[in-house]
């Protein structure tokens, strides 16, 4: 992982466009390929990233680049460009760097489930068809170079259908599954593989992303799959 501080305009182009003026900000570049801005507050939330397979390039401003940028305390000294393959852009207009530093960090053991969300996706293995009609499982736990999914499933056509499963539905949840998703589809054998985001509860935010993304969210009775239909057994 790559982290930088530095002064710096963001420019994004895709389907919507985005600008961040110069301000000091933390740029994160992680071994997985993505690029993620910060500010130096709104919790975790970044201000803007693009999420892998993208390429980041390194080059000189050119004449008209520096131009624009005239009148600042500083001249743009480098420009990052990221590229997603959706053809979207991101270009980080870097003045001046306060900090630059690299470290590995080595392979992560991946999130330990607590015991409500581990039993959530006991459950849902058991009964994948509470995610889709005709759903049947294929596996929990289907690996990625990446981490694992939580449940692969199939559809009644054979289509196969990644779930990741959360408590509390949030954005962060979407881009998770939307980083498997990017991967499973890369293999020919599984074709273009399905999304499906559950959860007790998904922020209206991460239903909003998840669509955009072509992700169904479902939300999920969890008291209804254990099967405790009324309220006195809720208590226990």
């Amino acid at each position: 992982m790559r982290l930088v501080i530095a002064r710096c305009q963001v420019d994004f182009a895709g389907a919507l466009t985005a600008h961040l003026p110069p301000a000091r900000r933390l740029i994160l570049v992680k071994a997985d390929g993505s690029v993620s801005i910060h500010a130096d507050g709104g919790a975790y939330k970044p201000l803007n990233w693009m999420t892998p397979p993208c390429t980041l390039t390194v080059r000189a401003p050119e004449a008209d680049e520096a131009a624009v940028t005239a009148d600042l305390d500083h001249e743009v000294r480098e420009v990052w460009e990221v590229k997603g393959k959706d053809g979207a852009t991101l270009q980080i207009s870097v003045f001046e760097v306060l900090h630059d530093t690299s470290h590995e960090l080595g392979v992560d053991p991946g999130l330990q489930k607590d015991g409500v969300e581990a039993h959530l996706q006991a459950l849902l293995a058991e009964h994948p068809e509470t995610l889709g009609d005709g759903l049947t499982l294929v596996r929990r736990e289907y690996p990625t170079a990446i981490g694992p999914v939580d449940l692969m499933c199939r559809t009644a056509g054979g289509a196969y259908v990644a779930v990741e499963i959360k408590r509390r539905g949030e954005i962060d949840g979407v881009e998770q599954l939307t980083r498997y998703l990017d991967l499973l589809r890369r293999d020919p054998l599984l074709g273009d593989v399905q999304g499906v985001f559950a959860a007790q509860l998904i922020k209206p935010q991460a239903k909003v992303l998840a669509a955009d993304r072509g992700i169904a969210c479902v939300t999920v009775d969890y008291d209804a799959l254990r099967g405790m239909d009324n309220a006195e057994d809720r208590l226990f």
